[in-house]
């Protein structure tokens, strides 16, 4: 995605060099974009050929909504999250499903998590601090929002999604 990314990058610059940006920001911006393109379209194919798409999708776009808001735990590689991504919401929806109390405490352990460790932006994440209490007010209620849906693929999503808001390391004192 990154050659592909920067091909592009470098053909937009020769076309228009006045008007556009560096090509190291533009290869940037086209990364995401086509990384995220990758994400949904194998999500979508997959989920399509098991016959859970509306799931997957679900679990896709309310794992990334929460994501938005509570920041959390970032891959080494962005090849790595991709697969860990389509992994995840092609084949948690189509595995697991809770029963009704169970889901009472999932959505009570996602509320918990969020309460404790939301939000927890990537470090090179240009958050203000002051934007913390309304990022942490906004992913508590969406977590608190699936104990009115009650829904499986909402509770699973953000119970993956709480799960990497949570400092798993210790930060070094010096």
């Amino acid at each position: 995605m990154n050659l592909l990314a920067s091909r592009i990058a470098v053909k937009i610059k020769n076309a228009n060099p006045e008007e556009t940006h560096s090509i190291e920001i533009m290869q940037y911006s086209l990364g995401i974009i086509f990384n995220t393109l990758l994400i949904i379209v194998s999500t979508a194919i997959i989920s399509l050929t098991w016959g859970h798409f509306a799931e997957s999708i679900t679990f896709l776009l309310c794992f990334s909504i929460l994501r938005l808001a509570s920041g959390g735990f970032h891959l080494k590689t962005t090849m790595a999250c991709n697969i860990v991504t389509i992994l995840l919401s092609t084949l948690l929806p189509f595995f697991i499903t809770f029963s009704d109390s169970t889901l009472w405490i999932v959505n009570s352990i996602n509320l918990i998590i969020v309460i404790m460790y939301a939000p927890n932006p990537d470090k090179n994440a240009r958050i203000p601090t002051f934007l913390y209490p309304i990022l942490k007010l906004i992913s508590i209620v969406i977590v608190s929002s699936n104990f009115f849906f009650q829904s499986n693929v909402l509770g699973l999503a953000f119970l993956v999604q709480a799960l990497t808001v949570i400092p798993w390391t210790r930060r070094r004192t010096q």
